[in-house]
């Protein structure tokens, strides 16, 4: 599953996919642009080369596009993450690294 960001929208792409989570941002898109587009849509934050990703924007995202095991697949990716230290304390947010597409 990876965050697909664009000048006008911020989408949830792939997300029966728990084996590679990471945001995809347009190779022209400044650092600025994106701050702005995950900040508008309510997605996440830039952390310095990456993006904290909010996870109830992700269940929000997938919502009505995924089958009914999905939520269990998720809470598995998001321990994994949680066992590489890429969830925020708190649980809120995941790190994802950001890939030029």
């Amino acid at each position: 599953m990876f965050v697909e960001v664009t000048e006008s929208d911020v989408r949830l792409a792939e997300p029966e996919v728990f084996t590679a989570f990471h945001v995809v941002r347009p190779a022209g898109m400044s650092p600025d642009a994106l701050a702005a587009a995950l900040a508008g849509h309510e997605v996440g934050r830039p952390d310095g080369d990456d993006v904290l990703v909010r996870v109830d924007a992700v269940r929000r995202m997938a919502e009505g596009r995924v089958g009914a095991d999905w939520a269990e697949g998720f809470a598995g990716m998001l321990a994994y993450a949680d066992r590489k230290g890429w969830l925020t304390d708190d649980g809120a947010m995941v790190r994802a690294h950001v890939e030029i597409g």
